[in-house]
């Protein structure tokens, strides 16, 4: 049974029509990631499917008892303000100090539970945000631009942890992303939206598609190559290649 979809969704700010005649569905279990360039509606269009912004028109359906975990794009946290990282996984909902830990180590930063969320690096805020989202038990996962601020190497452990993930719960996973030349070999199918849905496919055919190629040109193919050519090997560490490449 389809998890989300909408169904030729458009979405107004003022007198702008920000997204136009959009039409998706996530089944369950896959990965899905919506490219497109700055200002195309992506976050727009995942806080319509949350519910967060109304339709202009259009509607999204939803599997009723629908369980979302969803990361936003930014956190803004009080610097001033002390928080631990096991008290804010206990924010809205108290969480027991075993599912707390539990979360955190599949997310694989088991250690920073007493650290200050003040304190953590950006890569650890990303995983403790994943945490707090997998404490829901979600049946989809809505993460918008989670990798923003990490460096190549970050970029592509994130996207393998969030493959794990997936194989792990079973959750599906809607992620929306500027990082093309790692997501593209970590998704199911790629969603290319410009305030509608230019082309969607898997990624090969997607990365072929002209649509995608006038809006992104060809530079990440050569790295799109490497990445899968590391994503082969992930199982056998030694052999895993260094990710400096990634700059090619």
């Amino acid at each position: 049974m389809t998890l989300i979809a909408a169904h030729h969704l458009a979405v107004r700010q003022g007198h702008e029509e920000i997204l136009s005649d959009v039409s998706l569905s996530v089944e369950p279990g896959e990965i899905v990631t919506i490219v497109g360039p700055n200002g195309s509606g992506k976050s727009t269009l995942l806080r319509a499917l949350l519910g967060i912004l109304p339709p202009a028109s259009g509607t999204v359906s939803r599997k009723p008892g629908l369980r979302i975990g969803y990361v936003p794009q930014k956190l803004q946290i009080d610097r001033s303000m002390p928080i631990t990282v096991r008290r804010f996984l206990s924010l809205p909902v108290r969480q027991t100090q075993a599912a707390t830990a539990a979360a955190l180590v599949r997310v694989g930063v088991p250690e920073v539970a007493e650290r200050q969320m003040a304190n953590l690096s950006g890569g650890q805020l990303q995983r403790v945000m994943l945490a707090r989202a997998l404490l829901t038990e979600p049946e989809i996962l809505m993460l918008d631009e989670p990798t923003q601020g990490l460096d190549q190497p970050g970029e592509a452990a994130f996207y393998r942890l969030i493959e794990e993930v997936r194989s792990a719960t079973g959750a599906a996973i809607l992620m929306v992303s500027h990082d093309l030349h790692v997501v593209m070999a970590a998704s199911d199918r790629v969603i290319c939206l410009n305030r509608h849905v230019c082309c969607e496919g898997t990624p090969r055919v997607v990365s072929n598609a002209p649509e995608y190629r006038a809006l992104f040109g060809h530079g990440t193919q050569g790295a799109l190559a490497l990445y899968r050519h590391d994503h082969d090997h992930d199982h056998t560490h030694d052999s895993l290649p260094h990710h400096g490449h990634h700059h090619a």
